[in-house]
């Protein structure tokens, strides 16, 4: 019986993967050895019942007594807090997801791979932060990531059977976000329940929000670059609001290669579980047709700003990832809370960039989870800094 664990369980992209599971058999056609929540305990004790888990991790320490509590009489033991989520990692497993939202998803991510486990990696932070890192541990001890980003999971599909070598150009596909109609001039006064209203998908709180921001393609385009190895002028991003073809890749003879599928991250989720064989899946089936027209116009980079940050960060590489995505984070929670407008995200990240520019170092071959983590430290420390200057501002 094959073993899976879910870090991330109770999140969008972990509860989908937990659907995809129960509707292949559940607990009678998968061992899960591990699954891993946030503050929603009710639904994580929920689950690992009905999967009979090894362990259920909750990442509060303040939440375990009431996580035992739900699953008292169960066989599922219960843990708590950042170590026991990394330990968890540690039990082995042929396939687990990493659907952590943040750099949180890096260290469990790290010690998977370091058992040749297959990674299904839908914590985009984790390449972002550390994708050199990331991508030796995974050679070193034969493990396979998968991408289960939408974009990079149907690039990884295009270029099935085809020579890296040969691809010309990667076009990830954009919806552009809940804001993408606005004026730019309005942009400043959207709200938090604006930037939330999503055409399209139906995803978490933060990342529906970096959507909005663009910020999510930008940390696409650094996940492209670090995880394909391509050069940054081959990445290209144009926005596509049907958000139907999910990335396209073009290759030297002309040919471009799309992947089409309605907006639903089972697709993705599916295909890494599966993988390398395809099974079916709950998911709508285009009727095209029906769809008739798909449509596609350049970024506006005044508009997004984040994707010109993102450029920079490529050209800097060191620790410049892990910086640009702590302030990015911290950005996010001001925003969320208020402290600041919608645009101001992008000019707190912008300046967190240039407050730790001399600390970013130059391209580091031996990137360690210590540099990375001091970097996220430092970036933290500033961005809030900045943040607060700015909301004072305001």
């Amino acid at each position: 019986m094959r073993k899976v664990s879910i870090f991330g369980a109770t999140g969008s992209v972990g509860a989908q993967t937990v659907d995809l599971i129960r509707r292949a058999g559940g607990a009678g056609a998968y061992q899960v050895v591990a699954l891993t929540g946030g503050r929603n305990i009710a639904l994580l004790a929920e689950m690992a019942r009905e999967l009979r888990a090894g362990v259920a991790v909750c990442s509060d320490p303040a939440d375990l007594a009431a996580l035992r509590d739900l699953l008292a009489g169960s066989d599922v033991e219960a843990q708590a807090g950042v170590q026991a989520i990394a330990e968890a990692a540690d039990r082995p497993a042929d396939w687990v997801m990493s659907a952590i939202v943040g750099a949180a998803g890096l260290v469990p991510g790290l010690r998977a791979l370091r058992h040749g486990t297959t990674l299904a990696l839908a914590n985009k932070e984790s390449l972002v932060t550390a994708g050199p890192l990331l991508m030796a541990t995974a050679s070193a001890h034969g493990a396979h990531i998968l991408p289960v980003d939408s974009e990079h999971s149907a690039i990884f599909q295009a270029l099935v059977g085809e020579d890296i070598a040969a691809v010309e150009r990667i076009i990830l596909t954009a919806s552009g976000g809940a804001l993408r109609d606005w004026p730019l001039e309005a942009l400043a006064n959207a709200s938090v329940t604006d930037a939330l209203a999503h055409p399209n998908w139906a995803m978490g709180q933060r990342i529906t929000i970096d959507s909005a921001s663009m910020f999510n393609k930008a940390l696409e385009v650094i996940e492209t670059r670090e995880y394909f190895g391509v050069l940054p002028d081959q990445i290209e991003v144009i926005i596509h609001p049907e958000s139907l073809i999910h990335s396209m890749v073009g290759y030297r003879d002309g040919a471009i290669m799309a992947h089409l599928g309605a907006p639903d991250m089972r697709h993705a989720i599916g295909y890494a579980l599966n993988w390398p064989s395809r099974q079916a899946l709950p998911v709508a089936r285009l009727d095209l047709a029906q769809v008739a027209t798909l449509t596609f116009r350049a970024p506006d980079l005044q508009r997004y700003p984040a994707l010109r940050l993102a450029r920079e960060v490529i050209a800097r590489r060191g620790l410049s990832g892990a910086a640009f995505n702590a302030a990015k984070e911290v950005a996010l929670d001001h925003f969320l809370a208020g402290h600041i407008g919608f645009m101001a995200m992008a000019g707190v990240v912008e300046a967190t960039l240039t407050a730790v520019d001399g600390d970013i170092g130059p391209e580091i071959g031996g990137l360690a989870l210590e540099d990375v983590a001091a970097m996220d430290h430092l970036a933290r420390i500033r961005a809030g800094e900045i943040a607060r200057r700015a909301a004072g501002a305001d």
